[in-house]
């Protein structure tokens, strides 16, 4: 494949693909409240912060995307540390610094997709670097990243704190994403224990999931890092997701 990367900003043409975009991700997961502050917005305010892949044999079809998010942080505007609402946070963070004026210290990835197709042939990594080159050339040297470790849905019980613990014998995480970060200088910082918060009325989750969502409780849902939190008296559900803060210096 002869891969060709760039922003929007350089190639906003490309723009469109992005609605043809084969998305891998789970069909609850686009249903975050936050998610339309960025991406109402990523070929427009957001655009140097979006990155496109294609194979330059095919320019009509997206290979894989990148989005990340420029943000304040420090001790001065009371944000010394990373939020526990991770993913959430950060865009929300980056919006307040919006209408305040208050220019970025810090960029947070937001999200590595790639086509289904190709999942497993080494784009991921190189849309991590291409994330990483985006923020040094615009003169950041702190990316952070809410990481969301790719096999944590396959133990949705168990705690993220523990599962991050888990490492291979060579002291790399046993999670594939985030023993990527690792291997390229990111440091795990801390976990981010509501990283996304996305409810919804039983009928809502029964179309998103395929579930019959009938009972009080817990519920497995497939793709779910958590158990979703369901209340059939008051038709509703809950899924908290929690992620983890990983750091690279640049």
């Amino acid at each position: 494949m002869d891969l060709v990367i760039a922003s929007l900003a350089e190639r906003p043409d490309l723009a469109p693909l992005l609605r043809d975009f084969d998305d891998p991700w789970p069909e609850f997961m686009k249903w975050d409240p936050v998610s339309d502050i960025y991406y109402s917005r990523v070929s427009t305010t957001f655009a140097a912060w979006t990155l496109v892949a294609w194979d330059a044999a095919e320019p009509g079809r997206l290979v894989a995307k990148s989005h990340s998010i420029p943000f304040a942080m420090g001790d001065d505007i009371g944000r010394p540390t990373l939020p526990d609402d991770g993913w959430d946070g950060v865009i929300l963070w980056a919006w307040y610094d919006e209408l305040a004026g208050r220019a970025p210290t810090h960029v947070s990835a937001l999200e590595v997709a790639i086509r289904p197709d190709l999942q497993g042939s080494g784009l991921a990594s190189v849309m991590l670097e291409a994330k990483r080159r985006n923020a040094a050339r615009h003169g950041f040297h702190d990316l952070v990243a809410p990481v969301r470790p790719n096999r944590k849905h396959l133990q949705p019980h168990l705690p993220m704190a523990d599962y991050v613990a888990r490492v291979r014998d060579d002291g790399l995480p046993e999670d594939p994403w985030l023993r990527l970060h690792a291997r390229v200088g990111g440091t795990i910082v801390g976990v981010c224990p509501r990283a996304m918060t996305i409810s919804g009325t039983l009928a809502q989750w029964r179309g998103w999931t395929g579930l019959p969502f009938d009972q009080t409780g817990d519920v497995e849902v497939p793709f779910a890092l958590n158990p979703v939190h369901v209340s059939v008296e008051h038709d509703h559900a809950v899924y908290v997701e929690p992620g983890v803060w990983v750091h690279h210096g640049l």
